[in-house]
């Protein structure tokens, strides 16, 4: 009975030594004797127990590796690029990215730092801000060519960092500032000019149509006075004796205005009883001589009209002779 019981617990040791598991996006490389005998894929697998050696377990999941390359641009200027390389292992080459690269990070690593230190120092810092992606496809062929020879699929990469010089950083956000700051001034000019000339629109269109209303009233005054006139006219009134009490009338209301004003302060004005005789004699003296004005204008241009078409006629006044 003992020694059924240790048959069965070797029979079992040998039963897990025959058999083995392989999980999910791994390959397993067996080796039969020291070389190479197969790849065995995810699920239960079958081994000869001491003759089938498991040399080793290779991921087919994509992995991922940041490499931080510093090198030098066109101006002169030390950056710092982080390029991330996500890779994976071609699930029909297992033996190649087994056996032919014993470490494929540096190996990816190597071909970074060349492709990069061959691109960016063609490329002034700016550029190499806005042309990251042309240096990440750069680095993704050059990759490609080179690793698939050794079983990888290069699956993407991206360039994540750019680090310039912590000097060149100030510089760039000093001249940033200052752009950003004439960008604002000149917004700020715009808009006090915008203000400015709306303001003087706003004040002409305000004299314009203040100018409009004077004339307007004055219009329609005249055309009151007309009539006023016409009706004092037809009553046997003259048209001086008219002028004299419309001038009167309007003289005193003036005054009743003035005085009769809300929070009107005391006004002294000239005042008596031949002041609006006085004032209509002022205006139709100032009517006359402005009438006789004019019409001399008018006979002085007509005499130098007349001479320019004419030049050899006198205009000199002769005395008649007797016979």
């Amino acid at each position: 009975m003992q020694y059924f019981g240790i048959a069965i617990f070797v029979g079992i040791i040998i039963l897990f030594l025959l058999f083995f598991t392989v999980k999910q996006q791994t390959a397993i490389v067996l080796e039969r004797f020291g070389k190479f005998h197969s790849v065995r894929t995810p699920g239960l697998q079958f081994k000869i127990p001491i003759v089938d050696k498991i040399a080793g377990k290779v991921s087919l999941k994509i992995q991922q590796l940041d490499v931080v390359v510093e090198t030098k641009t066109k101006d002169d200027v030390f950056v710092r690029l982080k390029i991330s390389v996500q890779y994976q292992v071609i699930k029909d080459q297992v033996y190649d990215a087994f056996y032919k690269l014993d470490n494929p990070y540096t190996q990816i690593t190597s071909y970074v730092f060349d492709v990069v230190r061959a691109e960016v120092p063609k490329l002034r810092l700016d550029d190499v801000f806005e042309k990251k992606d042309d240096i990440a496809i750069a680095v993704k062929g050059e990759l490609q060519e080179a690793m698939n020879t050794y079983g990888y699929d290069i699956i993407k990469t991206l360039v994540t960092d750019i680090d310039p010089d912590e000097q060149v950083k100030h510089a760039m956000n000093r001249i940033n500032a200052a752009e950003r700051e004439k960008i604002a001034a000149q917004y700020e000019g715009d808009a006090a000019r915008i203000l400015i000339v709306e303001k003087a629109r706003a004040e002409a269109e305000s004299k314009r149509l203040q100018g409009q209303g004077i004339a307007d009233q004055r219009r329609e005054i005249a055309k009151g006075l007309l009539e006023s006139v016409d009706v004092l006219n037809g009553a046997g009134i003259t048209s001086q004796e008219a002028s004299a009490l419309i001038v009167v009338t309007q003289h005193y209301d003036t005054l009743q205005a003035i005085g009769e004003k809300s929070g009107s302060k005391l006004v002294l004005l000239p005042n008596s009883p031949t002041q609006a005789s006085e004032m209509l004699n002022t205006m139709v003296t100032s009517f006359t001589a402005a009438h006789e004005l004019n019409e001399h204008q008018i006979k002085k241009e007509d005499s130098t009209d007349s001479k320019r078409n004419n030049p050899n006629k006198d205009d000199s006044f002769t005395f008649p002779t007797n016979p």
